[in-house]
């Protein structure tokens, strides 16, 4: 296991992403170096109020801790009592135009050790996308783009993690999905941990390759208070399952992480109504009846 090329991988991606980011809105990110007093500490890096993006933010961390807590044991109790060290790359954007979806990809590995006994490692991560208007060209580019990522890891890979994707980010109490997917994998060890970085390395280098050119097609495109409303209104489905299902969230939050960096992915402005649905054959309908649902978008 070599931790230290993952972490140097990490932060390289965090700058690199950055400067594809920063050319597409014109607009530069704050830094914000923290240290965390339980051990470790990282970088958040956001954007607000930009030309493009009213919200986003490319965070790198490297957090240690004595134990581990219940959200990194769930799949994995043998583990509990573990000591642990985490490190990742997390990246949402919440656009201000409502024909541009908001992005979200996250690329991790955990380390729990015990004295005495072998270190327990494995990679996770993924990226998904949630159109509030939807385009599908743009779901078909976007899951185009994750297959081709995990091409060189066998053309199963994709099915498997594709189909990973749409079980995990689901609204179980609402009953829909949260966008149109994307690609997720979590406590990945086989076969080794050599290929199991290559492919997270893959999936982390394409996510301008998969975002960028969905951007420039949508983000001149018209729009008003209507659309902004609707924007807002599922963007609370986005909030909805960050703070009830999201492992990241609830594992930072368990671990005494630094909230302002956990709750970076929150959208600045989102409204919730009671028992709303959109009225049929409207574009806001559309997105319902087309695209929150599971399709083979390849």
């Amino acid at each position: 296991m070599d931790s230290v090329s993952v972490k140097n991988y990490l932060t390289g991606l965090q700058d690199r992403t950055i400067g594809g980011l920063e050319a597409i809105d014109g607009s530069l990110f704050r830094r914000d170096t923290w240290a965390r007093p339980e051990g470790g500490g990282g970088v958040s890096c956001l954007i607000e109020d930009g030309n493009l993006f009213e919200r986003g933010g490319v965070n790198f961390s490297h957090v240690t801790g004595n134990t581990l807590p219940a959200s990194a044991t769930a799949a994995r109790p043998e583990l509990a009592g573990r000591s642990f060290q985490a490190m990742g790359v997390s990246l949402v954007l919440h656009p201000r135009n409502p024909f541009v979806p908001t992005v979200h990809m996250n690329v991790r590995l955990f380390v729990a050790e015990k004295p005495g006994a072998a270190p327990v490692s494995w990679f996770g991560g993924g990226m998904d996308l949630t159109p509030y208007y939807g385009f599908e060209e743009d779901a078909a580019h976007f899951h185009r783009t994750c297959r081709d990522a995990l091409a060189p890891f066998g053309a199963q890979t994709h099915v498997k993690f594709k189909k990973w994707c749409d079980e995990y980010f689901y609204l179980k109490h609402r009953k829909e999905p949260r966008g149109v997917g994307g690609i997720f994998f979590d406590d990945l060890v086989e076969p080794d941990f050599d290929t199991c970085f290559a492919l997270v390395r893959s999936v982390g280098d394409h996510l301008v390759e998969a975002y960028a050119p969905i951007v420039e097609r949508r983000k001149d495109l018209p729009y008003g208070e209507r659309e902004r409303d609707f924007q807002a209104y599922r963007r609370g489905r986005y909030v909805e399952f960050n703070l009830v299902y999201d492992r990241g969230t609830l594992f930072g939050l368990q671990s005494g992480g630094r909230t302002e960096s956990i709750l970076m992915s929150m959208p600045p402005v989102v409204k919730w109504r009671y028992d709303w649905k959109p009225a049929s054959g409207t574009p806001e309908a559309r997105l319902y009846t087309d695209f929150l649902t599971v399709r083979d978008w390849v």
